[in-house]
């Protein structure tokens, strides 16, 4: 038994304008002239300007002009006051209709333009991320918190460089195109010092300082870096971000904290130490999840955080992509409603094999 689906607003709408003419009809043959349901037909062309284009709102003003006058005829009004003020109030609804028709369908042409361009800035900022890198399996999701966007102030990136699979996840202070444009500069210092750096402590300085340049007052990025090389071990660098999630192969859970806290990136000018590199367990069969502050501080509807920690074993699906967004799911129906603040998810599986040294693959 397949289960159906509730008709959706724009289905409603689109009948609207029928049931709103043929409800009139009837009340006004029932109920007789007297009561004055006659100038109502003017409301089918008013709901047909909702939905559509023009030519259906025409269509439909000119359908309420043949049941207004049908029912002038019939009710003995055509050469009567009330007649004149009916057929004149379905003419003018039908014009107003007509108008906003256009101008609603130029403004849904300039919305599905700014889609588009936006869908090519998150192409370039936040490029798909690699199915496979050396021995690692990767997907990620992302949920932007403004509505209409499909790109916010979280980052992400994965890079196979000659020094082991480099990765950073990000939250940059703020919202909208500031913090987008601070996102850009995050991520191409990273994709630069990924490559080029020999250690990870190196990259970290390089990105210190580009954030330290773009960033003004005291504004600043949460992120934390990962490198992964042969050693079945995660090398991370914390900048003041969340801890990572380890799932083991046994199924236990760890958040592996840093030695000490450090500063987001942007406030190294402050004269704090830099963090310091500490070395986690990730062996083959374990997985690595990295996500943003807007997952962990998600709050359902009685102000509970939600516990990524009791949802691991979401992630057992085979494929990476599906455990991912069954992940993505439920943390949509903790939080029951729009999100307030963006979220991203990086989940990286090791399906190296014991003893195999697998080196990272060039990119």
């Amino acid at each position: 038994m397949t289960d159906r689906k509730p008709p959706s607003n724009r289905t409603l709408l689109s009948w609207m304008p029928i049931v709103v003419m043929a409800v009139v009809a009837v009340m006004d043959v029932v109920a007789g002239p007297s009561v004055g349901f006659l100038p109502l037909v003017s409301l089918g062309p008013a709901f047909a300007g909702l939905v559509g284009g023009w030519r259906r709102a025409a269509w439909f003003g000119c359908a309420a002009m043949v049941l207004c006058m049908g029912l002038g005829w019939y009710d003995e009004l055509l050469d009567d006051r009330r007649g004149y003020i009916a057929v004149a109030s379905v003419a003018g609804v039908t014009g107003v209709s007509i108008a906003a028709a256009v101008m609603r369908s130029r403004q849904e042409g300039e919305l599905a333009s700014v889609r588009s361009i936006a869908e090519v800035a998150q192409r370039v900022l936040l490029r798909p991320v690699p199915l496979t890198a050396g021995p690692l399996q990767a997907a990620v999701s992302y949920t932007s918190a403004v509505a209409e966007a499909r790109i916010g102030g979280d980052l992400y990136e994965v890079v196979a460089s000659p020094h082991g699979i480099r990765v950073i996840v990000g939250d940059v202070q703020g919202k909208g195109l500031a913090a987008v444009e601070t996102a850009a500069v995050v991520l191409g210092a990273f994709r630069e010092a990924a490559h080029d750096e020999p250690d990870l402590v190196g990259v970290g300085e390089r990105l210190e300082r580009s954030v330290a340049r773009e960033l003004e007052g005291e504004k600043f990025v949460t992120a934390i870096l990962a490198e992964i090389g042969t050693d079945h071990g995660a090398l991370l660098l914390n900048y003041g971000h969340p801890a990572p999630m380890v799932i083991h192969r046994d199924g236990t859970v760890d958040f592996p904290q840093p030695p000490a806290f450090a500063l987001p990136l942007g406030l190294g000018a402050h004269g704090s130490e830099g963090p310091k590199p500490y070395r986690v367990e990730f062996a083959p069969g374990d997985q690595l999840l990295l996500y943003t502050d807007g997952v962990t501080e998600a709050r359902d509807a009685e102000g509970r955080f939600y516990p990524v920690g009791e949802r691991a074993y979401l992630l057992k699906d085979p494929d990476a992509n599906r455990a991912l967004e069954a992940l993505r799911t439920d943390l949509a129906q903790h939080v029951e409603g729009p999100a307030h603040d963006d979220a991203a998810m990086l989940l990286l599986r090791y399906h190296g094999h014991e003893g195999e040294a697998a080196p990272p693959s060039e990119g």
